[in-house]
């Protein structure tokens, strides 16, 4: 069973900075992808960042530039520094580790992010 569990967010001026960390236990096979979802009031949940364990870093089109996606130390822990942050980056964000060979995805219990002034 894969346990998430999520720290940062909060409430940002336009422009501002936040960082999300998301630490997984229980990963126990080999080929995964770790990163970042987000959803709005009212949207449907859209991938912000996720990094292959063997692979490259994939960005939101909306995120690059600003958001960059980072490995800790241990393998299964993952931070989202957010930079130049704007009001439509208001969102829920969700923690997520996929396991690529059965498909099967695991959440987070959520982060929310607030940009306002």
């Amino acid at each position: 069973q894969v346990h998430l569990v999520e720290s940062g967010g909060g409430l940002v001026q336009p422009g501002g900075s936040l960082e999300l960390s998301c630490t997984a236990s229980g990963i126990t096979f080999t080929l995964y992808s770790m990163g970042w979802y987000r959803q709005a009031p009212g949207k449907e949940r859209e991938l912000v960042a996720v990094v292959f364990n063997r692979g490259p870093t994939n960005y939101a089109d909306s995120v690059k530039g600003r958001f960059t996606l980072s490995r800790g130390n241990a393998e299964n822990t993952v931070y989202l520094q957010m930079n130049s942050l704007k009001p439509e980056d208001s969102a829920v964000y969700y923690c997520n580790v996929r396991n690529i060979v059965a498909r099967r995805d695991d959440w987070g219990q959520g982060a929310q992010v607030i940009v306002s002034s």
